[in-house]
């Protein structure tokens, strides 16, 4: 392998001669060689708009200092890190420092190495032009801020919406699919098959407006605290600026954090964001598990609802299909339920001026944020477009159950009522044999008052 010979405060230092990185990343790489997580590259897209907001910023506020000649390289280098073009250049891992200062460094060290190619000379310094203004510890909390909300609305929001339609459609098509409900996995009075599933669409809708709620907080940006929160180094109306560029690049709403301390040292935004995501993991938990109890079988469960089948489903076992998208979707629950776990230690952890868990909250974040997206979307194409109802099936539980008396105890009273469930349920006859032999109803009487199809 090439290498070109780069430096920084501490000395001189090999780097490859095809990567556009500088001395900082290169320690970075060498010093932190842990795990296979690498910082996620929304996050790198983040620092490409915070380092185009702030040379924009600095170019109305510092235009000595940021020229256009500057600016213009500075712009097009950014660019190409926000489209994706120069991600091979971002190769450090979550597990750095806790501030982010060096992926905040490769940022600026990428930035600067690709504008003065771009420049065809040495123009610019990763430190003096491309961080002006800023510090590691008001862009890395940013970059968090810009990517979460980013990738929520952008990605998260409208994956669910699809499964919500998808949810909704069914739920029209299954008005008159009369079933038994289902209390404490006990037989319960009926329900359509329609309401149960406006229960589950009813959940996932919920679950957006949360999420939309949370990311309020998440719109108000660190830029212009600098080091500590004082601003240092940057000029007077430099947050105002930079947000106003950062919300014209991302086409989203953005606004400079008022209190800058709390910006650098608390995390309160991002656990309050995440504990929407646990509500929506919370809420697939439980209609993935509804979905395989009610398609369970085929001969030996429930069977009430069909599934795809999508695959085989076991290496021994022949014939055999199990319901695996809804599998996929409990273990994305439980891991967005563990990552929960992890951002809320994480941001308990706030020293002074300074929280440095900030790396592995942003991963565990945005990993719940594409897991739930992913899984969504993959849930709806490949299990719920495809459900039917098992209408006979749903039938026969609802002409078996014991529940359906529930229609007689405004005639016969509760504890007759409860007398006629414990003689049928005994003797295995019927609701209506049971009432008749108790000479609580006669056969018409019976007729006349229970009618389960009434219930829903």
């Amino acid at each position: 392998m090439d290498f070109r010979i780069e430096h920084d405060s501490m000395g001189e230092i090999k780097v490859p001669s095809d990567k556009y990185w500088g001395a900082q990343t290169q320690r970075s790489l060498e010093n932190f060689e842990i795990g296979i997580e690498k910082m996620p590259l929304e996050i790198v897209k983040a620092f490409g708009i915070i380092k185009l907001a702030a040379a924009r910023a600095n170019h109305t506020l510092l235009p000595n200092r940021m020229t256009e000649e500057k600016l213009s390289v500075i712009e097009k280098a950014s660019l190409e890190v926000i489209s994706g073009e120069l991600d091979s250049h971002f190769p450090l891992a979550v597990w750095q420092t806790g501030s982010g200062t060096q992926s905040n460094m490769n940022s600026n060290e990428v930035i600067a190495n690709r504008a003065n190619e771009i420049a065809g000379k040495k123009l610019l310094h990763p430190n003096d032009d491309i961080n002006m203004s800023q510090s590691s510890n008001d862009t890395f909390p940013t970059a968090m801020h810009i990517a979460a909300v980013c990738e929520t609305k952008k990605k998260l929001i409208p994956s669910v919406k699809k499964l919500i339609s998808a949810f909704d459609k069914l739920e029209s098509e299954n008005t008159d699919a009369i079933k038994s409900g289902r209390t404490h996995l006990e037989d319960a009075t009926p329900i359509t098959f329609a309401q149960e599933i406006s229960g589950w669409s009813a959940s996932l809708k919920r679950d957006i407006e949360m999420i939309e709620q949370s990311l309020k907080p998440l719109s108000h940006l660190a830029l212009g605290a600098t080091a500590v929160g004082t601003g240092l180094n940057a000029p007077k109306g430099f947050d105002t600026e930079v947000t106003k560029e950062v919300s014209l690049i991302t086409g989203l709403d953005f606004k400079p954090e008022e209190n800058k301390f709390h910006a650098l040292t608390s995390k309160d935004e991002l656990v309050f964001a995440h504990g929407a995501l646990k509500a929506l993991a919370c809420d697939l938990m439980k209609i993935a598990n509804d979905i395989r109890w009610l398609a369970s079988g085929p001969r030996c469960g429930l069977g009430e609802i069909n599934i795809p089948e999508n695959e085989p489903g076991s290496s021994i076992m022949p014939g055999k299909v199990n319901p695996t998208q809804c599998e996929a979707v409990t273990m994305v629950s439980v891991q967005v339920m563990a990552n929960d776990t992890a951002i809320g230690i994480c941001a308990s952890q706030g020293n002074f001026e300074l929280n440095v868990f900030m790396p592995v909250c942003i991963y565990n974040f945005l990993q719940s944020v594409r897991l739930l997206s992913d899984v969504c979307l993959s849930f709806e194409k490949n299990c719920v477009s495809g459900i039917t109802a098992n209408k006979a099936k749903m039938r026969e539980y609802l002409d078996n159950s014991l529940m359906t008396v529930t229609a007689l105890t405004p005639v016969i009273g509760y504890e007759n009522a409860a007398k006629v469930v414990h003689k049928a349920h005994k003797e295995n006859v019927s609701l209506k044999e049971a009432c008749v032999a108790l000479g609580y109803l006669d056969e018409k009487e019976f007729d006349e008052n229970f009618h389960p199809e009434r219930m829903v």
